[in-house]
């Protein structure tokens, strides 16, 4: 269970805030009382969830440039933070193709400034005690096996996103072990974990190149879905479950920094892993909208086409576990869209999924 206790008034430090899940988090992050600075670029897309829901109005929104190391640790000094979760990223596999270069300055350099960032401000007295970088499923090497991958398994990425992923996981390794050892944590107090989640969906997501959004915007124009791996198997998990272990796991290395330092997968069970084209054939037919699935002809990059993850390590020592099955995350989605489209107010339909999921108890 989220402890609102442990929350309240703690100072947190969230790049990426102006997308899809930082938007998410920062929205549960303020509900539970916490005091919230966001650094990352403007929005991507427009609407956009944190512009709809006047994010900026209720928390420190900086605009700056992960890749911008110097106003980078000016903000994290400014701000001072307990605890740090670190999701500004090129969180695309088919733009990493496209540019690459950025993909990992951003996600590789990008990861580098913010720790050391941290390093700095903590040299310099400042209090940050937890830092959760989120990575990537798509770190691992996949071979493609039916078995989820634990977090031991080989690190790898074919594409460069993927690969940028694992280079960060790296990073996050390097930094861990040379400047926020576990074994000297009693001399600079800092706890130093990464997140590795599965394929997000939610109510909010505009960005391109995502499944549910672009399902979203053929079925407002009538025009035929187009899929380009139908057959491709993915862990789907609603927005909510992921960031539900993130702020477990910022909890847990808060209050007990060097057990918890490690990496941590968080995705569905293996019931929610499911085809590209099961999960619009499922949204469409809850939007009883008529649509047509249509394959790309075009030549696609490379994607992998299976990938699960191995929970048990979050399940075990985090008693972190999926509360909603996948049936239920896309009825979720539905009723976000639903209530967008008749001009309810997107904050208060976010908040009130949030309490939905902090009072359920078991996966349904």
């Amino acid at each position: 269970m989220i402890d609102s206790v442990f929350w309240k008034d703690k100072k947190v430090f969230v790049t990426g805030h102006t997308g899809f899940k930082g938007a998410w988090l920062c929205m549960w992050l303020q509900a539970l009382g916490a005091e919230v600075t966001g650094y990352a670029l403007n929005p991507v897309s427009s609407p956009s969830l944190f512009e709809l829901c006047r994010l900026s109005l209720s928390m420190k929104s900086i605009i700056g440039d992960i890749r911008d190391r110097e106003m980078l640790q000016q903000a994290i000094i400014a701000s001072n933070p307990d605890i740090v979760i670190h999701m500004a990223a090129q969180p695309l596999v088919r733009e990493s193709y496209q540019y690459p270069v950025e993909t990992y300055e951003v996600n590789v350099l990008g990861t580098v400034y913010l720790l050391e960032a941290v390093r700095h401000a903590v040299q310099l007295g400042l209090k940050t005690k937890a830092i959760v970088n989120v990575t990537s499923d798509k770190s691992y090497e996949n071979m493609e096996w039916q078995w989820g991958y634990r977090e031991n398994d080989p690190l790898g990425g074919y594409d460069p996103y993927s690969n940028s992923k694992a280079c960060s996981e790296m990073v996050t390794s390097a930094y861990r072990k040379s400047f926020f050892n576990p074994a000297e944590y009693q001399m600079h107090g800092v706890g130093l974990a990464s997140a590795r989640a599965g394929n997000v969906i939610g109510g909010g997501d505009w960005a391109s190149e995502r499944l549910v959004p672009d399902c979203i915007r053929a079925y407002e124009k009538g025009e035929k879905i187009i899929v380009r791996n139908p057959n491709a198997i993915r862990p789907w998990q609603h927005v909510l479950e992921p960031l539900y272990g993130y702020l477990l796991l910022a909890q847990s290395l808060y209050e007990n920094g060097p057990e918890y330092a490690q990496s941590w997968n968080f995705g569905p069970d293996d019931q929610d892993i499911k085809s590209v084209e099961w999960v619009v054939e499922e949204l469409m037919n809850r939007l009883n909208g008529s649509f047509e699935i249509s394959g790309s002809r075009d030549r696609q990059p490379h994607e992998a086409k299976l990938l699960k993850l191995d929970c048990s390590k979050a399940k075990t020592y985090l008693n972190w576990q999926p509360k909603w099955r996948l049936n239920k995350s896309i009825d979720l989605i539905v009723e976000w869209i639903q209530g967008y489209m008749s001009n309810e107010d997107v904050k208060e339909i976010c908040l009130k999924q949030i309490r939905y999921y902090e009072e359920t108890d078991l996966c349904k």
